[in-house]
């Protein structure tokens, strides 16, 4: 007797499938047939739950998901699971593919998923590209990118400087710090007079922050 199946997936644990899960089982496949991964990404090749749905389906049965999406980031793996489907005489079926319900297991289903697969991936190399220009063009402008905000702090600096004037290297008190020799000389600079580079240590700036 042939069966669905369905799989769910999102990529974070903070992330609910209620809502794929309900479109699911409306879409007739029993709870027991339904397999839920959380918190694991698209990228990744072997996902736990998604390979018990795959290892569950039998010559006849359909694959059952939301979005195309669940399956995977790039055209070349949702392709492949498409076609290992098809190998074991299974089915696709997709919830919410170019707005409607489509299922692989008719001619017009399966021409309509290769193409919305490769739409999906030139989707997603467009907004990487997005991406990396606009971190581009803020960095040629010298506009700050975020990310980990400064942790040493002015007076930490200055405690460093002090143990420069007793005798230790910059270098090791950079390491100490967590931060390049360059970095350290910039800081103290700023905040006042600090000792100058002892006798074979050559100030080399590595372009850090």
């Amino acid at each position: 007797m042939t069966k669905l199946i369905g799989y769910a997936r999102v990529s974070t644990r903070q992330q609910s499938t209620d809502r794929q899960q309900a479109d699911i089982l409306a879409a007739g496949v029993r709870r027991d047939d339904l397999y839920v991964d959380h918190g694991v990404s698209g990228a990744r090749a072997s996902r736990p739950h998604f390979d018990r749905a795959l290892d569950a389906l039998e010559d006849g049965d359909t694959l059952v998901i939301t979005t195309l999406d669940r399956l995977g980031r790039s055209t070349q793996n949702m392709l492949a699971f498409a076609e290992e489907l098809r190998s074991r005489g299974a089915g696709l079926r997709v919830l919410n593919l170019g707005g409607g319900d489509v299922d692989t297991a008719t001619p017009m289903g399966s021409m309509l998923f290769t193409i919305m697969a490769a739409l999906g991936q030139m989707e997603h190399e467009i907004k990487r590209e997005r991406v990396v220009d606009s971190i581009t063009k803020r960095r040629n402008a010298g506009k700050d990118l975020g990310g980990r905000p400064r942790l040493i702090t002015d007076s930490q600096i200055r405690n460093a400087s002090r143990l420069v004037e007793g005798g230790q290297t910059a270098a090791q008190v950079a390491r100490n710090l967590g931060m390049s020799r360059a970095t350290y000389y910039r800081r103290s600079r700023v905040l006042g007079p600090h000792p100058e580079p002892s006798s074979g240590e050559t100030l080399v700036s590595d372009g850090a922050n």
